[in-house]
């Protein structure tokens, strides 16, 4: 996990997922920010390359409006592709998915109030004239200079050490499993650096889906791997009572759980739950 040292103002704290849809809604993107280390909001601008405001962000995981497609986008993109390492394109689908899924419910139940007279053309004037702002706006975002990604300013725990993910050898992302299946996902990883891995494991650090979201086991023993070799690592899952999706990331830590390769992306499991 990132490691910011202690951080001026107040701590943000997690929406309530039970307070509404668009609640829940930001309570994913709290979480997926806590599983891709918690980076402040100045950082993922201007290290992680959102281009979206400081506040915006901010606002997009309190809860207490759903924020526009673009800041949710500028949100998940830098964490979930750009830390996360997951693939843009289904990431994309299903974030985009789950916003209009909040967005249209959120209509339904909060019809706009009609409005009469001169209250009309005083509101049709602030749109015209918050219209001309955000075009203003987007006229001088230049788009950004190549970014320096997480992976290559946080170091490895212990020198020389590093990860390559080679391939998911069971239930590939995406895969439909029913409601209140078992199964075993297993990922293999090469040991690219010089320190073997001795007494380590992947552990679990967050996970989304229905109701509890997948079960898994908090921490999955990695093998002893010497440099230069891969190795296997299986964990069994158990999908969610409820359908839709589910999705679970796990870090390497040593025996004491320290985070060791805190700039490598999480080993994950995406699978769609069908009732």
């Amino acid at each position: 996990m990132i490691n910011e040292g202690a951080r001026r103002g107040r701590v943000a704290s997690c929406p309530d997922p039970a307070a509404g849809p668009v609640a829940a809604f930001a309570h994913r993107l709290w979480a997926l920010k806590r599983s891709a280390g918690d980076p402040s909001y100045d950082r993922m601008r201007t290290e992680l390359g959102a281009l979206a405001s400081k506040s915006a962000l901010s606002a997009a995981a309190r809860g207490q409006r759903l924020p526009s497609w673009d800041t949710t986008w500028e949100f998940v993109r830098v964490l979930a592709v750009g830390v996360l390492g997951e693939h843009e394109d289904e990431v994309r689908a299903r974030w985009r998915a789950d916003w209009e899924r909040v967005r249209d419910g959120a209509a339904k139940r909060s019809p706009a109030p009609r409005r009469r007279g001169r209250l009309v053309v005083l509101a049709a004037a602030a749109t015209v004239v918050l219209a001309i702002g955000v075009v203003a706006g987007v006229a001088v975002l230049r788009t950004p200079e190549p970014v320096t990604t997480q992976a290559a300013t946080l170091p490895p725990l212990i020198p020389g050490d590093a990860s390559e993910f080679i391939a998911d050898v069971t239930v590939p992302d995406g895969t439909v499993v029913p409601t209140g299946a078992r199964f075993v996902k297993t990922w293999e990883f090469r040991n690219t650096g010089t320190v073997p891995w001795v007494d380590r494991a992947l552990r679990r650090e967050a996970g989304f889906g229905p109701g509890d979201g997948c079960q898994t086991p908090a921490v999955v023993p990695v093998p002893e791997t010497p440099p230069g070799q891969s190795v296997r690592v299986s964990v069994e899952v158990r999908a969610p009572d409820e359908p839709g999706y589910c999705q679970v990331y796990f870090k390497m830590t040593d025996r004491a759980g320290r985070l060791l390769l805190p700039g490598a992306h999480a080993a994950y499991f995406f699978v769609r739950v069908a009732g």
